[in-house]
């Protein structure tokens, strides 16, 4: 059966990584934006980390421009800004994409295993960005595409994607979700 173990990725300085690397440990596979709404995620991402790092807890950081070209700059610029404006102590990857023909084989891998089961009911989206996602694809819904910035999957200790969580999910939700795959 394939896991992430399968999978390497690049740096945010270009060296090959190899996800075995994090074998045996909670992983949360995030991709994310700095010019994004949901970018102060980033201050609760970290605070997540803080809190599990030491009990076996990564949090795997891919910044992604294909939403609204909100991921601008460079690999090292991106990380900068999260260093300094929310304190991010977690790995950084090089810039992706995540969907289309181009997409990082990590995150087809991620979607083939979770695909989207809906936006959380108690946060709704924006009217433009309903409408934004509805006219680029009027079945977006029933694609396992990613549909936004911080998107993300938890992988459990072996490998294997447990969940999806769109950036609409509440971060009480992952953290439970965390402390149960940390058990």
């Amino acid at each position: 059966m394939k896991t992430i173990y399968d999978f390497s990725v690049k740096d945010r300085k270009g060296k090959d990584v190899s996800l075995k690397e994090y074998a045996n440990e909670v992983l949360l596979i995030v991709n994310t934006a700095t010019k994004c709404g949901f970018t102060p995620q980033y201050e609760e991402l970290e605070k997540l980390y803080k809190e599990y790092h030491t009990q076996g807890f990564e949090i795997l950081d891919f910044p992604c421009n294909q939403f609204g070209q909100q991921a601008p700059g460079t690999d090292e610029s991106i990380h900068e800004f999260c260093k300094l404006n929310y304190g991010t102590e977690f790995p950084r990857f090089k810039k992706v994409k995540v969907n289309g023909d181009e997409a990082e084989p990590l995150f087809q891998f991620l979607k083939e295993q979770k695909g989207f089961a809906g936006w959380d009911p108690n946060h709704q989206l924006t009217p433009i960005l309903e409408d934004m996602l509805s006219k680029a694809d009027p079945d977006y819904k029933q694609k396992p595409d990613i549909k936004w910035n911080f998107t993300k999957f938890l992988i459990n200790k072996k490998g294997q994607v447990v969940a999806r969580f769109e950036p609409t999910a509440s971060m009480a939700l992952i953290e439970e979700q965390i402390r149960k795959e940390l058990a």
